[in-house]
């Protein structure tokens, strides 16, 4: 049988791809490929939960962008399927004087961004969250939680119901471009299809890679340790409390996440992954581990962020040192007050340089189009990056005659 469109990765975004493609060719021949038993395993069942704002992004970028768009519509799809979720809000909060000056860039970046954002003084910061230590901060309104394996299910269930075919268990082991169609072979079967669509998150690179394509970038994983508030404690957090980031480290800083079920994390930190899917510490996988430390891009990396990294490192091996880095935003937290939380592991696209690839990338072949760097916000971004993927299928003068 010769499919349409074959699309590898079952997370939140390729489902969101597949959905996209039914609307715009509703007779369209579909297929999602995943390796896994079940949907959204990965970063998406392990994601956060929360629905971004875009007020972290550099403006103009897809991450900006497709982040403002994708909370309306986000919400919206939440809304039309009776998905639960709130819109509780977030703070991001500056704990000290030398803070205050990125706080005030951030807040440029936001209105840049097109958020309806508000500074807070300490007073008014104190009126939504009495228990946080703040000298300044900003409120954003349209931030968010869900439970985005809840909303990728309802993607699988839309996509069933519209004839898209759904195959778990199913791992890509050899892809070969041909002029009309692309042949990509699995552990079950070969499947043929006229475009595969690559959504493999944590392996995107290396399906890049069986496709032919050899790019100046790598996936690097970066484990993020939480931990949850045992529920006596959870009444001191009100919204999503943030601290200021620091802009030469490409990650946002512990932090206090409410979820959907009335629990609340605190965390992540940001820590090497020795496995691609390393959700513990003791996971290895020395395939995985040879990679990154061959890698020249990761040593670039480790050189320039060298007190950063071992800050992580010892917060995720000293629990003291992590709850110190919480009670910098609330002072009453304490070790007895948390309890381990799953972690997660982001894919993140790192380039030869040592630079981190900051925007989702989205490259396209001859007869494939590959989504190699999508962390957070992929999850609130997903149905815009659909529809992202939708539109550059469209504009291809090859397939044009197709449709």
């Amino acid at each position: 049988m010769m499919y349409d469109f074959a699309i590898i990765g079952g997370g939140i975004v390729g489902l969101s791809v597949g959905k996209a493609l039914l609307e715009k060719y509703p007779t369209a021949k579909i297929v999602i490929l995943e390796k896994e038993k079940e949907w959204a395993s990965h970063q998406t069942g392990h994601n956060s939960g929360v629905i971004h704002s875009g007020l972290y992004y550099k403006p103009g970028s897809y991450k900006a962008k497709f982040a403002r768009l994708g909370n309306q519509s986000m919400v919206e799809f939440c809304q039309q399927h009776q998905i639960e979720h709130e819109i509780c809000g977030k703070v991001v909060v500056a704990t000290n004087e030398d803070e205050i000056p990125l706080l005030e860039n951030l807040y440029k970046r936001g209105v840049e961004n097109q958020l309806a954002i508000q500074k807070l003084s300490v007073e008014e910061l104190r009126e939504i969250e009495p228990h946080v230590n703040g000298k300044a901060a900003i409120h954003v309104p349209m931030a968010g939680i869900v439970n985005y394996k809840q909303v990728s299910t309802t993607f699988v269930k839309i996509i069933r119901e519209n004839g898209g075919e759904l195959r778990l268990n199913t791992k890509v082991e050899k892809i070969e471009e041909h002029g009309t169609n692309v042949e990509i072979g699995t552990n079950n079967r070969t499947y043929k299809a006229k475009l595969m669509i690559n959504c493999a998150g944590l392996h995107s690179d290396r399906i890049a890679n069986l496709a032919g394509y050899v790019m100046d970038m790598k996936i690097v994983p970066f484990r993020g340790e939480y931990y949850e508030i045992k529920p006596e404690k959870r009444n001191l957090v009100k919204h999503l409390i943030y601290p200021v980031p620091n802009p030469s480290f490409p990650f946002l800083g512990v932090h206090y996440t409410r979820m959907i079920g009335g629990g609340v994390e605190a965390g992540p930190n940001a820590v090497l992954s020795l496995k691609r899917e390393g959700y513990r510490k003791t996971d290895f996988h020395f395939g995985d581990f040879l990679e990154i430390m061959k890698y020249q891009g990761f040593w670039k990396l480790a050189r320039k962020n060298v007190k950063e990294g071992f800050e992580e490192i010892a917060r995720s091996m000293n629990k003291k040192k992590f709850v110190e880095s919480l009670q910098q935003l609330i002072p009453e937290i304490t070790a007895n007050d948390l309890v381990s939380a799953p972690a997660g592991v982001r894919a993140q696209a790192l380039k030869m340089d040592g630079s981190l690839v900051d925007d989702f990338y989205i490259i396209v072949g001859k007869r494939s189009v590959h989504v190699c760097n999508a962390p957070s916000p992929a999850a609130t971004a997903s149905l815009q990056i659909g529809k992202e993927i939708v539109r550059r299928l469209s504009v291809k003068e090859h397939l044009s005659t197709f449709y």
